[in-house]
Parts: structure tokens; C-alpha cells; sequence
């Protein structure tokens, strides 16, 4: 497909158009949107919206992907290709914080998955890990212990949470927890879209000595339905460079030192 570059197109041709150009793609970003059919963001929010409702294409967070592709597919495959350069320069920043003989723990996600593939040819050290992603990745690694807690499995996620995984928490103490969030708010904090996760993802961040976010910019000052933890229950952000100055700058004045790969 030629990028179509005429600010003028008629919505109903500009939707047929996209569904051909998410098709293609499989999976969009807003900013792809944005860029093919030289519409400003909220246009190509409303466009895929209406689309999502007429049930010609699947929606996720920041873009949308083809029905055919979402068929069956758990959504945190989905969403791997979701900001994928800023996800590789945020898990590696995280990775080289990670220092030889320290034990960390890794939730799930996937910014947190990529994490793990960087650590593949490291070695002692010790991964506490609730996401099947990140021990299947390590799993052949003989120089890194692993260690799975237990739990309910969340199909959508391929994590372990609930009661089983919560009282398994309680006994560890690691040196670094990594996490990936869905919004933070210098006001509301650190919140998530799935209510059943919150308890296992608290008691997460209550056993890490230093408490590391992950977050690329379509996460910042951004609000989800539940409340996990104020802003200052993290130590370190590790963003990218698309993050706004003012929320940077809100971060840091909360004490939480941030670091833009």
C-alpha cells in the first residue's frame, strides 16, 4: 500500500482503507495511524473506535489489530509489537541494572519479557519470576537459578496470581523487583485495568529492596481503573525519550529518579 496523503479523504473511504492497511499490518499503532493518513491523533482514535464497534478490527492499548490476528492470540502477544524499540531500549536499561550475584524478581508483561531475553548470556544470579514468558526464556539457562512462585494461572497474561502466589511472596526478600505497569499518574499513582491482579502485584513490590518500573510514554500521565501503589513506592522509572518534560519533572520532585533509554 502507498501512504495516502490526502488530508481530504472521505471517512468512509479513509475506514475501508484502514481495515485494508490493519489487515496488512496485522498490528497498528495509533502513531501509524497518525502517520499514514495524515489524521491527527484523536481522528485516529474515533476511526478505530467506530471500527472496534462495527467488529471489523480489534482494538488494544495505543493501536488496534486485525481480526483475523487477535483470533485465539492471548493478548500480551498481541502486544509485543506495541512500542517495540522503546520496549528493547527500556529492557536493556533495566538489564544492565542488574548486577552478578544479586537475586531480582521479574513480573510479567511484555517490556519485563524482554528483559529477560536480555539476560539469557549472563550468569549468577538468581530470577524470582510469576510470568511462565520469563522462566520459559531462562529455563535453559544452567548459570541462573530460577525460581516460579505458585498461583492462579491468568490465561490472558500467562502469570500466576492470587492467593497461592501471594502467600508464596511473603516469605521472599529480593534485591530488585521489576515491573511493568499500565498508567502512572503523578496524582493517582501507579494503577492497573485487571482488579484481581492488584493484591499479588502489592505484595510484588513488597519484597524488593528497590522497586523498578517500566513504562514507555504512552503509559505516563495516564489512569487506570485500580489503584496499586503511589508514585513514590518506586524507586526508579525507566522510560523513553518520548516521555513529556513535565511529567519527568513531576516524577523526580516525587523522589523517583528516572531514567529515559
Amino acid at each position: 500500500m502507498k501512504k495516502n496523503s490526502s488530508v481530504s479523504m472521505l471517512s468512509a473511504e479513509r475506514h475501508r482503507l484502514l481495515i485494508e492497511f490493519i489487515n496488512i499490518r496485522q498490528n497498528v499503532s495509533i502513531a501509524d495511524v497518525c502517520e499514514y493518513f495524515s489524521i491527527s491523533e484523536a481522528t485516529a482514535r474515533r476511526d478505530l473506535d467506530l471500527l472496534a464497534e462495527r467488529g471489523l478490527i480489534e482494538r488494544v492499548h495505543g493501536g488496534a489489530v486485525s481480526k483475523e490476528t487477535r483470533q485465539g492470540e492471548p493478548p500480551v502477544l498481541l502486544r509485543e509489537k506495541e512500542q517495540y524499540q522503546e520496549k528493547k531500549r527500556i529492557a536493556m536499561a533495566a538489564s544492565n541494572l542488574i548486577q552478578d550475584g544479586e537475586t531480582v524478581f521479574l513480573g510479567s508483561g511484555t517490556t519485563v519479557v524482554e528483559v529477560a531475553k536480555n539476560l539469557v548470556s549472563r550468569k549468577n544470579f538468581t530470577v524470582i519470576t510469576n510470568s511462565l514468558l520469563v522462566a520459559n526464556i531462562l529455563a535453559d539457562q544452567n548459570d541462573i537459578t530460577v525460581v516460579m512462585i505458585g498461583g492462579i494461572l491468568r490465561h490472558s497474561e500467562f502469570s500466576l496470581i492470587g492467593h497461592l502466589a501471594n502467600e508464596a511472596l511473603l516469605g521472599l526478600r529480593v534485591d530488585k523487583v521489576i515491573i511493568g505497569i499500565h498508567s502512572i499518574d503523578s496524582q493517582y499513582g501507579l494503577t492497573n485495568e485487571y482488579m484481581p491482579e492488584i493484591e499479588t502485584d502489592r505484595a510484588i513490590l513488597g519484597i524488593g529492596k528497590q522497586i523498578i518500573v517500566l513504562a514507555d510514554h504512552t503509559k505516563c500521565g495516564h489512569v487506570s481503573v485500580a489503584f496499586l501503589a503511589p508514585v513514590n513506592s518506586m524507586d526508579i522509572l525507566i522510560t523513553d525519550q518520548a516521555v513529556s518534560d513535565k511529567f519527568e519533572s513531576e516524577m523526580i520532585s516525587m523522589g523517583v529518579k528516572v531514567i529515559k533509554a
